[in-house]
């Protein structure tokens, strides 16, 4: 019976490559140029390897060759274990990756933008030694299909071939008002009730403001904001200064609340699917899964307040 603790004593990884490359070709003389070494030596490995297992690996048919029974078992256990080595080098390097390399990201503007920038700032106080890359656009799909940013943060975008699509969360929106506003006790609105009350929004040509517009537009509702700012910081100020009041998703009102905001859900409600995207031939390393990890405990952290909202609204 064949001594197994010997077989693992003796056995070399290298003569398991030389076997596996030899069940590609079922050549020696081809195995042995391609590997880039001489016929003998391979032959003397192939035959080291045999007598050390105690079985016959391959059947010697004139100048071709065939595996035996023992040589399939060896090359499907063979392949498991260069699997498994390739497995904890990729790792192994993905810890290296995160002692230097790079990350880059993008964010639809607005809301999102405000998320992913808070779940950088703590992916760098982790790992300062990455070099962080955020770009705010109207549109991160098209780099990402050009395969220029890592991930972004955006709402569903249409399927393509290209993309890898991350559903994350439906994402309310609200009108915000003052605490002191008019409209502060109320529960609800109908979109329409908002036709005249002073807002301050994003530019026409912003994605969420185009979004907003279409929504208004298919309802005949006519939006004429008093003040006008990309500035999604900017706009939250000024409504809690009592200058007018603004639509603002969920998520960035549980964000920027303290006290002095009250949000009134609208009716019907404004709801868009918020997800992570990346090309589907980027390869996503170490860096990019723990910035997405960050980003979904920023989403839980501040959408904690919905079934509260939940209970005030019913």
């Amino acid at each position: 019976m064949m001594n197994k603790t010997k077989l693992v004593k003796n056995m070399e990884l290298k003569q398991l490559e030389y076997f596996m490359a030899i069940c590609e070709e079922m050549h020696f003389t081809k195995t042995a140029y391609k590997l880039g070494i001489g016929q003998p030596t391979l032959s003397y490995q192939i035959r080291a390897l045999e007598d050390e297992l105690g079985i016959r690996l391959f059947d010697r048919l004139g100048k071709k060759i065939a595996l035996t029974e023992a040589g399939k078992v060896l090359l499907e256990h063979s392949q498991k274990i260069f699997n498994t080595i390739k497995s904890a080098n990729d790792q192994l390097m993905e810890l290296q990756k995160l002692n230097r390399g790079k990350l880059i990201v993008g964010a639809l503007s607005g809301d999102l933008s405000h998320i992913a920038s808070m779940a950088l700032l703590e992916f760098h106080s982790m790992y300062p030694q990455i070099q962080l890359q955020f770009f705010v656009l109207d549109d991160v799909v098209e780099k990402i299909k050009q395969n220029e940013f890592d991930l972004a943060l955006t709402i569903m975008p249409k399927e393509d071939d290209r993309l890898n699509i991350i559903p994350l969360y439906d994402e309310e929106f609200y009108l915000v008002v003052p605490s002191g506003h008019l409209f502060a006790n109320r529960n609800y609105l109908e979109l329409k009730d908002i036709e005249d009350i002073p807002l301050i929004l994003n530019p026409k040509d912003h994605s969420f403001r185009k979004w907003f517009d279409g929504i208004c537009g298919k309802q005949e509702i006519m939006i004429e904001p008093i003040i006008e700012s990309t500035d999604t910081k900017s706009i939250v100020s000024l409504v809690k200064e009592g200058r007018g009041a603004t639509i603002l998703s969920k998520t960035l009102f549980n964000l920027e609340d303290n006290g002095q905001l009250r949000a009134i859900r609208i009716k019907p409600a404004l709801q868009r699917k918020v997800t992570i995207i990346h090309h589907k031939e980027k390869h996503i390393g170490a860096a990019a899964n723990i910035f997405k990890d960050l980003l979904n405990s920023y989403i839980e952290k501040y959408n904690r307040i919905e079934s509260l909202l939940n209970d005030l609204y019913k």
